[in-house]
């Protein structure tokens, strides 16, 4: 049964199918072969009930918020902000492009959109203060994914669209693994830039500083907006995502004036497309996961891989094996929809934390997405940087190192993923 699926799967895609009729029809495929008394028009309810859940709005509005802003000023202040800080720190500014990828992280949900509205500007002067360009790119690349655990979170959204997790409990446990990364990477930059000798800048003067604040207060309305809401109970996740174009295009439409009113509707359409296709997945990984539980695929792989009774370790440690290993092929929300619902069960029925499951799923796909053959972000930055594969790849491994450490601590001592969740709850 599960070798008809992964080759329904694998077949389709060698030969050019895109990833939601894959699904869809490996799904159909294992229904006819193996359960051919069963009604196959139940595939057309789940695809209906796959995008049905309300928590879903919440992605085409923090996508459109993120592209609002990735056409306005917001990532520069930010960058002016933070800087002003860091810059005069050994590998100054590499610190300040994780940080500003941190923060803007904060602010978008989207690892395409930091990469674009910080990679463009940072990548740019730190080759004109003598960074190596295999390194701004590996830092860009793998910084950029700190958007997939600093709420809000498309993956974490999705994540708790599968399972059924309370999306604001994961987006408030996200934050310490998101600065966890930061601070790791912020660390491997100082010893880079004194290993190589990287010139320092000059230190900003406190009135800069107040100025830079000043000018980036505004922006950093965002995370209060979105997590102050959620947390005050004054909005829904959901809500706070639509609060969130508002703001985005009040700031960038009448405060900063960086957009016009007549380029709402080409953003909004650049959004929708996206979307689209993102539902279109969501839709046909609901009908496949449906038919994987149906098919007790879950019960097979728990005794041909784990045994029959997996300790909590056991199930972390191939959780974080398989959607490293997926996400390094895949989307990561094709990853999402196919894998959580065979590990989800796993892990639950272990005793695993459904909030401490779904961080570690979310680091594996922000490591995943920065891997060598074909992690989603290394295109992303070959496209927009202009530059060759093979050159993109070559500063990733230390960052990978570095998400890796990160991702043993948080499986060996949960508390440190699980800080801002135990402060909180």
């Amino acid at each position: 049964m599960i070798a008809v699926l992964l080759i329904c799967m694998f077949t389709l895609l060698i030969l050019g199918f895109p990833m939601f009729m894959s699904l869809l029809v490996a799904a159909l495929a294992v229904l006819l072969f193996f359960f051919s008394q069963t009604d196959t028009m139940i595939l057309s309810q789940q695809l209906i009930n796959g995008i049905s859940s309300s928590v879903l709005l919440a992605v085409p509005m923090f996508i459109f918020s993120a592209d609002i802003m990735c056409a306005g000023q917001t990532s520069k202040r930010l960058l002016n902000f933070i800087g002003s800080f860091v810059r005069h720190l050994p590998g100054g500014l590499a610190v300040t492009t994780g940080a500003t990828c941190t923060l803007f992280g904060a602010i978008s949900g989207s690892t395409q959109a930091t990469v674009v509205a910080v990679g463009k500007p940072m990548r740019k002067e730190m080759l004109e203060k003598g960074y190596d360009d295999e390194d701004v790119i590996g830092l860009i690349i793998n910084a950029a994914n700190i958007a997939l655990l600093i709420p809000p979170s498309v993956i974490m959204i999705m994540y708790c669209v599968v399972t059924g997790t309370s999306v604001a409990e994961l987006f408030i446990a996200g934050i310490g693994p998101g600065i966890v990364l930061f601070i790791l990477f912020a660390i491997y930059s100082v010893f880079r830039a004194k290993m190589k000798g990287t010139p320092r800048e000059p230190k900003a003067t406190w009135g800069e500083r107040w100025v830079a604040f000043k000018q980036a207060i505004i922006p950093l309305g965002f995370p209060l907006i979105i997590l102050g809401g959620i947390y005050s109970g004054i909005f829904s996740p959901t809500e706070s995502a639509a609060v969130s174009v508002l703001y985005a295009v009040i700031v960038e439409a009448f405060v900063y004036k960086t957009i016009r009113l007549r380029d709402v509707p080409t953003i909004a359409k650049s959004t929708g497309i996206l979307t689209a296709a993102i539902f279109i997945l969501v839709a046909c990984g609901q009908a496949f996961s449906w038919v994987i539980s149906y098919a007790q695929i879950p019960q097979l792989l728990t005794s041909a891989i784990l045994g029959d009774a997996p300790s909590q370790m056991q199930v972390l440690v191939c959780v974080t094996i398989f959607f490293m290993i997926g996400c390094m092929f895949a989307d990561q929300l094709v990853v999402i929809l196919i894998l959580t619902p065979i590990f989800y069960p796993i892990a639950i029925a272990a005793g695993v934390d459904p909030i401490h499951l779904g961080l570690i799923i979310s680091v594996q796909c922000a490591i995943g997405s920065a891997t060598p053959p074909f992690g989603c972000n290394i295109f992303t930055a070959s496209a927009i940087f202009n530059t060759p594969y093979l050159k993109v790849i070559k500063g990733v491994p230390a960052y990978i190192i570095c998400s890796a450490i990160a991702s043993v601590l948080f499986i060996l001592v949960p508390q440190t993923a699980m800080f801002f969740y135990n402060l909180v709850y």
